[in-house]
């Protein structure tokens, strides 16, 4: 494992002798505009493994993207390595489907402290909710990014994230039905507490989540990529390239359907992900989360 590696696969070229607030929002967003957040190793016949000679591997060495299991965990890893003193926490995920958070903490997060104040580095939370940026963990602030505002909220056993997003437009009627039409501004994303963990904390659920068949990732092939105006992502068969445009109060949303013998062709172009293995794209509805 090399940092030099990895900080030419996100197109980091700066300084880093300090391990200050300012390097770490360069490296947070470099991260989350040249790591797409994808786990197309499920729908590939691939095991996705919890170890960061592994995850190093995958992500730098054969320019793929990962879940945030796999992207926050190495993130970690190069944050110790610049200097700072990250500690992984465990988060629960709302779902919209129960109005609850999940039982288990499946998502993996990191606390940076500096200089007295503490931090939230996520580089890997899905395609719509991807924080730019670190957040600071004071209660009720507003903290604008460009993809929505985000807030941290104190609720005394657990810290609670939600953004507030702007309204959709669609540009292709076909897709006009679906859920983006009616999406809510305000959305609870998860919560967590300040209990540290370890890699080994999410094994159960590193394997849970691509083996259960009623879990979102085994219902939908995903692959997502932050750019500097919005995001593009590819979910099943369905490309959308979105713009944000916070100035006008709306993101638009430029979606198609992919042929399938295509697809690999879009994640090549617009992704620079070349498989291994044939994927089985998939986007099916499920019910349940982790």
């Amino acid at each position: 494992m090399n940092l030099e590696a990895y900080f030419q696969r996100i197109g980091f070229y700066g300084p880093r002798d300090k391990a200050d607030l300012a390097t770490l929002k360069l490296i947070h967003k470099h991260h989350v505009m040249s790591v797409p957040f994808e786990n197309l190793s499920i729908h590939c016949g691939e095991t996705i493994i919890m170890d960061l000679d592994v995850i190093f591997d995958k992500i730098v060495r054969r320019n793929r993207g990962g879940w945030c299991l796999e992207n926050n965990f190495l993130f970690s890893w190069v944050l110790k390595e610049l200097g700072y003193a990250p500690t992984i926490l465990g988060a629960r995920v709302f779902s919209s489907t129960t109005g609850d958070f999940g039982p288990c903490n499946s998502h993996l997060i990191n606390k940076v402290d500096i200089e007295g104040k503490a931090y939230i580095a996520d580089v890997s939370f899905g395609v719509s909710s991807q924080l730019w940026e670190p957040l600071e963990l004071v209660h009720g602030k507003d903290q604008p990014q460009r993809a929505a505002v985000f807030r941290l909220l104190n609720k005394g056993d657990v810290w609670v994230l939600e953004k507030s997003s702007r309204k959709s437009v669609i540009l292709n009627p076909d897709f006009a039905s679906s859920s983006l039409v009616n999406r809510k501004l305000t959305k609870t994303m998860y919560c967590f507490t300040m209990t540290p963990k370890v890699a080994e904390d999410f094994f159960e659920v590193n394997s849970k989540l691509q083996t259960d068949p009623s879990t979102l990732f085994t219902n939908k092939s995903i692959c997502s990529l932050q750019t500097p105006s919005g995001f593009r992502a590819l979910i099943g068969c369905i490309y959308s390239e979105v713009t944000y445009k916070p100035e006008e109060g709306v993101d638009v949303f430029d979606m198609r359907d992919v042929p399938v013998e295509e697809v690999e062709q879009v994640l090549r172009d617009k992704f620079s992900i070349r498989l291994q293995n044939k994927l089985q794209p998939v986007n099916k509805a499920y019910s349940y989360t982790l």
